[in-house]
């Protein structure tokens, strides 16, 4: 697989910021952009689609927040960190900041191993998030969706709230939809092996969750198990 060289786009006013910037993020391996103004630093963004962006707040013209809120606008940029590094560190200097759209705010002057530091965790996550992204439009949409965070299950927008022992199991199914788990496989990862379980126990379960959810998700394999599969009607 090819690997991307990360883009990083450099937006100050002053000469000697940017040349030194410039200068040690391409020691470390990054390709360098660099903008003294906020038009410059749109038109660039938009055609050069860097990774991320690091953007003073204070420059003549257009300022560093006005800058933030143009590019958030562009298309192609959902995923591009915007971060601010600027000797305004007043909190509503850095309030204004978050909410033109930026994702982190440092406040000059800052130690360069510290800055660099940042900026591979910031890329790293941004990598993250776009795997994550490919990988939700890769898999199959269905109308049921879990929320592991809240503990709750969605389908066709209405919240399901179901007890903890029916939201592992179906959060279990939905992990590999189409695959056949074994009851043996379900009792393991749910129950565990100090619990001792009737054989009834799954299929109540089951037959609950059924009732809860609707038929058309959770399927018997006879002598198996049973998988999630969303069985959409003609």
């Amino acid at each position: 697989m090819e690997h991307t060289v990360p883009k990083i786009l450099l937006v100050d006013d002053e000469e000697d910021i940017l040349e030194f910037l410039s200068y040690n993020l391409s020691q470390e391996g990054y390709e360098v952009l660099t903008a003294d103004n906020g038009n410059d630093a749109v038109r660039i963004a938009s055609e050069k689609r860097p990774h991320l962006i690091l953007l003073d707040v204070m420059m003549p013209g257009m300022d560093g927040i006005e800058t933030c809120g143009e590019m958030r606008k562009i298309p192609g940029l959902e995923h591009t960190i915007i971060v601010f590094l600027t000797a305004r560190g007043e909190d509503y200097s850095q309030i204004a900041g978050f909410d033109a759209g930026a994702d982190d705010y440092l406040v000059k002057p800052v130690k360069l191993k510290v800055l660099l530091k940042r900026v591979r965790a910031l890329l790293k996550r941004s990598g993250r998030k776009k795997e994550e992204q490919a990988e939700q439009n890769r898999s199959p949409q269905y109308d049921i969706k879990i929320d592991r965070e809240r503990y709750v299950v969605i389908r066709k927008g209405e919240e399901i709230f179901l007890p903890k022992k029916e939201f592992r199991l179906l959060s279990l199914l939905m992990s590999k939809p189409g695959k056949v788990f074994s009851r043996e496989e379900i009792f393991l990862k749910i129950w565990g092996n100090d619990v001792i379980v009737g054989d009834r126990t799954l299929d109540v379960h089951i037959r609950k969750l059924r009732e809860k959810i609707g038929e058309n998700y959770i399927h018997t394999v006879k002598g198996v198990g049973y998988k999630f599969e969303e069985k959409r009607s003609v």
